[in-house]
């Protein structure tokens, strides 16, 4: 036998191996090649799925936009900046620079925005209905005594004070001069007839800063307690709370008759006195399971930060929905991508894009439309991060990235509504 040569045997075995072996490296570059294909540059946005984010026209679901009139006080029942100092976020600290002069149909078009939901006491002149949709107030109306006993610190108080000047506003416009004698008349001369006002007026929705002025936990009072919380006129803090309540539900199924959706402000709110556990949104879960309120939709604003898994839970209430307005100016879209990733694994069909944009500081350069392109840039680029990061990671498709895209900055809102 020759030293080195191979059997024919062995020469076939080795031919079938080195075939295996190059097969094998061949698949694993071909692995490496389509890994690269969907990797991206460290920390940033998939740049086939930013195409798509930026081509899409959103619908805002919440925003604070002013009149182009200098007198306009609309655009907030409750405005932050007659509130004590406090601590303002980094992301929300005027940059000291004139800001934007911009006019709001402007503001839309550079920020990419088809339609934006305006949380205002009124609407008017400057503000196309076309372009922007309303969500009225309602506070005002569950406070018909007064608040002396619900006035616990200096900012309560202060808010109170506007509550009490929206509610004498309330009863001109119902052709109201004093309060009514009994809480029946009361609740079909002012309450419901306020809410069929907005609705003829154009509203979509009746807002609730309830957070600012009590808890969000809502009971199911009787009308006997109800009567009986009329009857004490407001001097005893349990007592005023169920006809709050009460009044709380007239409205809410109201809304739900009519075809107007419920907002609730949740999680962080302004001032040094704002109570955070008073709005984590997992109060509202009562009244979201109430079988009598389920044709009333729900929309928790902010997405209830910081109790953002809270709110993503409660998502599966068949009438509950939630945006991620404001989260911009308190997280980088690093971190609000992980929110938003989280939501979208969930319920992707109840999450919706919103900015939140007010008029903070328009002198020193956090005006309206400083606030709302910063928002939508900011919100576009964390959904965009979320996205990138499940196509990554294989739980979404590049197809169903762009879908729910699209679904988040307009679709979501449009079903919502009902909008064309």
């Amino acid at each position: 036998m020759v030293r080195g040569r191979i059997s024919e045997d062995q020469e076939t075995g080795l031919a079938s191996g080195k075939i295996l072996f190059f097969r094998g490296c061949a698949a694993f570059v071909l692995l490496l090649i389509q890994a690269s294909c969907f990797r991206t540059p460290s920390g940033g946005v998939d740049p086939q799925i930013a195409q798509q984010i930026a081509a899409i026209k959103a619908i805002d679901n919440h925003a604070h936009p002013p009149r182009p009139d200098a007198a306009d006080k609309d655009f907030d029942a409750l405005p932050v900046e007659m509130l004590e100092a406090q601590t303002d976020p980094v992301r929300l600290r005027p940059p000291g620079k004139p800001g934007l002069k911009l006019g709001p149909v402007e503001t839309l078009d550079r920020a990419g925005i088809d339609r934006m939901i305006a949380n205002r006491v009124s609407m008017g002149p400057g503000l196309p209905p076309e372009r922007f949709l309303w969500v009225a107030y309602a506070d005002a109306l569950m406070y018909p005594f007064a608040t002396a006993a619900l006035e616990i610190n200096p900012d309560r108080k202060a808010f109170f004070a506007l509550e009490a000047k929206l509610l004498e506003r309330y009863y001109k416009e119902s052709g109201v001069t004093a309060r009514p004698a009994s809480l029946d008349e009361y609740v079909t001369r002012v309450v419901l007839a306020t809410v069929g006002r907005h609705k003829q007026g154009g509203a979509i929705g009746e807002k609730f800063e309830m957070a600012y002025l009590r808890p969000l936990e809502i009971g199911n009072p009787s009308r006997e307690e109800a009567e009986t919380g009329w009857r004490d006129g407001g001097r005893s803090a349990v007592a005023y709370h169920n006809l709050q309540d009460f009044i709380f539900r007239a409205i809410a199924a109201e809304c739900g008759r009519l075809g107007m959706a419920v907002h609730f402000h949740t999680g962080e709110g302004a001032g040094g006195y704002f109570d955070f556990r008073g709005a984590n949104p997992l109060l509202l879960q009562g009244l979201f399971n109430d079988p009598s309120l389920r044709k009333t939709n729900f929309v928790m604003v902010h997405g209830g930060w910081p109790f953002t898994r809270e709110a993503g839970a409660l998502l599966a209430k068949p009438n509950a929905y939630l945006d991620f307005s404001v989260q911009q100016f308190l997280r980088a879209p690093s971190d609000l991508a992980k929110t938003i990733r989280a939501w979208l694994e969930l319920t992707p069909e109840k999450v919706m894009f919103g900015t939140d944009a007010y008029p903070y500081a328009p002198d020193a350069g956090l005006g309206w439309s400083d606030t709302t392109l910063i928002a939508s840039e900011a919100g576009r680029e964390a959904l965009g991060l979320a996205l990138t990061d499940m196509v990554r990671e294989g739980t979404a498709t590049r197809d169903r990235a762009g879908e729910l895209a699209a679904m988040v900055l307009r679709e979501n809102a449009r079903k919502l509504y009902g909008l064309k």
